[in-house]
């Protein structure tokens, strides 16, 4: 007998699951599970994330939708904006006859 995915032609995609804790708040990535479409996707992560009623609302994501930062690059990627002072309100002065800025 074999499980579900043990076989190359039944790999399920993978997914990634979002959940809301409650309205107001965003949408807070809790882990990544398989399934075969996105519907089981969605029961499976209720399931398997918000056993505890933790959410009001549930996001799955095909993990090969997300496109990703370079883990190797983070150093250029990240750079603070060091030398680009105009990014920053100190940089400016206050213009004569402008009384509250």
């Amino acid at each position: 007998m074999t499980a579900p995915g043990d076989s190359a032609a039944e790999i399920w995609p993978l997914w990634e699951v979002f959940v809301r804790s409650s309205r107001g708040l965003s949408h807070v990535h809790v882990g990544s599970l398989h399934a075969p479409d996105e519907i089981l996707a969605v029961r499976n992560a209720r399931d398997l994330y918000t056993r505890r009623a933790e959410g009001v609302s549930v996001w799955v994501v095909p993990a090969a939708a997300i496109t990703t930062s370079d883990p190797d690059a983070k150093g250029a990627f990240f750079e603070s904006a060091a030398g680009k002072n105009y990014r920053h309100a100190s940089y400016y002065s206050k213009s004569e006859g402008v009384k509250h800025l």
